[in-house]
């Protein structure tokens, strides 16, 4: 037997492993419901959602036959070509989920999966019909073009009935419930949460245990044929419990959102677990038939095994939602993409985490003159109490501030539940990440989430997950369309050649990760300043991080002065456009952390916060102020040397490297000031700022005299006049940064 395919299929399982950490991680946008709403701590949240998807996993072996035929028709396919395009897909996967998990965005592992699977299935399709010498091989024949077309289509319609259906629920039972909880109706309460809990019971029943491989078949065939006595004993049961839980004044809507939070974490695991583990099982039981009749060719050896049904063990499927369940705990990630989608659903102002684009402002202005024209013809009085449904109470507590309440998370829990439960049953494989967003999307458009000052960046960011999806599924396609094409015609060499490549990958995303963790350190301290309510140790929490961040910026905007001025005096183009990055980076890093300070100041008590805020905003501008010089300093620098126009006289360099050095010391000195808290030396440093921007004055004014000289190049001298220009006002910021992180650190 060749060595070849052992290799081949020990990396699948590993990476299978690695898939099960990595996707659980992208996919938990899902639970920013019942996080977001607050229905119980985060750690209650991750137990409830970690059993869903332990029993959820147990349910999934139907859908693993999606990877065995649910693209490619095996019994047309040989053994080598089967590898190949099986090794093509887990390491396209790796590639671009764990790219896009790094990035913070929700993609699908569905999608991911299901265009892997076509594309890597379609080149050695095209390559059969090529090489076909009875030339009866059809692509038809090939590729279960039927299958494609209703997944894709499946997948890509749950979209807009996910919006449209959750927009629409989630108005209804706004106007029902309004956000005014002692304005609820026991009544409307009981029917909801009757019809909630009815709901996701018969669907967990019906269509998720009773598809499960472990049922005996008179199980299954009792729930089928009694499935309405089955719904109206839940509704009937639902009701009495219910209206019991009022009475003893528990929160109904609490339990449905933990319910509902277990549903879709089950409904989760019963549909994407394929996704993760799905091609190296059906990579497994290739091997294990190929080897089981050793006397074959792999090259000449048909797949006809893969058309039967999967059979995966139970152990193998309990001992995968383990693993999954464990990475919720331990994975940074999951709170990285439940924040994206908790921002956009937000129902508080907050700072935006996207920009606005032209199609978001042209989306909200067309849909606001639509909006007007309608309303035009509503009477008053209908608007009137329409309006005063969706009128929210003031929050006084900081504790009761949460991103949307649980009304809202409920609707998006049941509905997520229902579509992808309903979906899985048809054994279609909806991508869950699809669904859960834009059910949430839909509902925060519907309670009025969007206002007019984040209307436009949240529609960004709908447009820029979405569309990431969409990008997903075509480099998807194209990328294991190649690597299959690789792996098929390269042989052993190449196999070798895109393990090590996908190994090297992996090793640099986590080097990344850590070093970016290791920037955003002040996240934690932000995190136990949202938690607590004691405003003393509030304070402190808002100091330690202002003197992070101050570290921070000061050391990235000494770097990027270093970069920006060395690159003029070697006339380095590729320097100063990385320093143009550098400094894009530093901004939007600071906007961060900037944004998190102004809650802290929010939050600590009204004295401090007079007694601070001028401070507070002083060093806080003063940080903008040095990005914006650095930015003035960069932009005509990198410019002049862009366009190959003369170099810096080195009389200019003599002058100005001297006096470089002793501003990059300055922040250097600065860095320590606050890394050790050692403010002993702040005035000495305002001192130092104070000589060095007096000798730059003189340096100024000693060669504009200079720059009458007949043979003086005007261009030169205007860049480097602003550069000394831009390098006194460096000094003058920092000085200024001094002085209000200093006061503001002080007792």
């Amino acid at each position: 037997m060749e060595p070849i395919y052992i290799i081949i299929v020990f990396f699948l399982l590993a990476l299978a492993i690695f898939d099960l950490n990595v996707g659980t991680a992208n996919n938990m946008n899902f639970l920013s419901s019942a996080v977001g709403a607050k229905a119980a701590s985060y750690r209650t949240i991750m137990l409830i959602a970690s059993l869903g998807i332990i029993v959820g996993t147990a349910t999934s072996s139907g859908m693993m036959d999606i990877s065995r035929h649910g693209i490619l028709q095996p019994q047309y396919f040989y053994m080598n070509e089967v590898m190949c395009v099986f090794l093509g897909v887990v390491c396209t996967d790796v590639m671009l989920i764990n790219l896009l998990n790094t990035l913070g965005l929700p993609t699908s592992t569905t999608v991911s999966m299901i265009f892997e699977l076509f594309g890597g299935s379609t080149a050695l399709a095209i390559f059969k019909i090529a090489h076909d010498a009875s030339d009866t091989l059809s692509y038809g024949m090939l590729i279960n073009t039927d299958k494609v077309l209703s997944i894709i289509m499946a997948i890509f319609l749950s979209v807009a009935i996910a919006f449209i259906v959750g927009t629409v629920v989630m108005w209804i039972t706004r106007v029902i419930f309004t956000f005014d909880k002692n304005r609820h109706s026991r009544t409307a309460v009981d029917i909801f949460g009757a019809v909630s809990i009815t709901s996701i019971t018969y669907f967990l029943l019906a269509k998720g245990f009773g598809q499960a491989s472990f049922m005996s078949a008179a199980a299954k065939e009792w729930i089928s044929l009694y499935s309405g006595h089955l719904m109206l004993g839940l509704l009937l049961g639902s009701l009495v419990v219910i209206h019991v839980l009022q009475i003893l004044k528990i929160n109904v809507f609490k339990l449905i959102v933990l319910f509902g939070s277990f549903s879709l974490c089950m409904a989760f695991a019963g549909n994407d677990l394929v996704n993760f583990i799905g091609v190296a099982l059906a990579g497994l039981s290739s091997f294990q038939d190929y080897a089981a009749h050793g006397d074959h060719n792999a090259t000449t050896y048909l797949m006809t095994s893969l058309t039967e049904s999967s059979n995966t063990p139970l152990y193998i499927l309990i001992l995968s939602g383990v693993i999954m369940s464990v990475s919720l705990f331990f994975s940074k990630q999951v709170r990285r993409v439940m924040e994206t989608s908790i921002s956009l659903s937000s129902q508080k102002e907050e700072d935006e985490i996207f920009s606005s684009s032209r199609l978001s402002r042209r989306l909200v202005r067309a849909t606001m003159n639509t909006t007007n024209t309608l309303l035009a013809v509503v009477p008053r009085s209908v608007k009137d109490w329409t309006n005063s449904r969706f009128e929210r109470p003031v929050v006084t507590n900081a504790e009761e501030e949460v991103a949307f309440d649980l009304v809202r998370g409920s609707v998006n829990l049941v509905l997520s539940g229902m579509l992808i439960i309903m979906g899985t049953s048809m054994q279609l494989p909806l991508s869950t990440t699809y669904v859960a967003f834009m059910i949430g999307m839909g509902s925060s458009l519907a309670d009025r989430a969007w206002g007019r000052e984040s209307a436009v960046y949240r529609i960004t960011g709908v447009i820029s997950v979405v569309g990431g999806w969409f990008l997903t599924a075509g480099a998807a396609f194209m990328l294991c369309f190649i690597i299959t094409s690789i792996l098929y015609f390269g042989g052993f060499i190449a196999v070798v050649s895109v393990i090590f490549f996908v190994v090297l990958i992996l090793f640099r995303s986590h080097r990344h990760t850590k070093q970016r963790d290791s920037q955003e350190k002040g996240d934690g301290i932000f995190e136990e300043m949202v938690r607590t309510e004691d405003k003393m140790r509030i304070l402190e929490l808002l100091k330690e991080h202002v003197r992070i961040a101050v570290v921070s910026m000061l050391d990235n905007s000494k770097q990027i002065f270093m970069q920006v001025t060395e690159g003029l005096i070697r006339e380095n183009i590729k320097e100063l456009r990385q320093s143009v990055l550098n400094i894009d980076d530093q901004k939007t890093l600071w906007k961060k952390y900037r944004g998190k300070q102004i809650v802290g100041m929010k939050k600590i008590d009204y004295y401090d916060a007079v007694k601070k805020n001028t401070w507070f905003h002083m060093q806080s501008n003063s940080i903008s102020q040095i990005g914006y010089c650095l930015k003035r300093m960069c932009d005509p620098i990198v410019e002049h040397v862009d366009n190959n126009f003369s170099p810096l006289p080195q009389k200019y360099i003599d002058e100005f490297v001297p006096l470089r050095d002793e501003v990059v010391e300055m922040f250097e000195t600065s860095v320590e000031v606050f890394t050790n808290k050692d403010y002993s030396k702040v005035e000495m440093l305002l001192s130092e700022g104070d000589r060095l921007k007096e000798r730059i004055t003189e340096i100024r004014h000693k060669d504009e005299n200079n720059y009458r000289d007949a043979d003086s190049n005007v261009r030169i001298d205007l860049l480097y006049l602003n550069t000394l220009q831009e390098t006194q006002e460096l000094v003058s910021d920092l000085r200024h940064l001094l002085r209000g992180a200093t006061h503001f650190q002080e007792e």
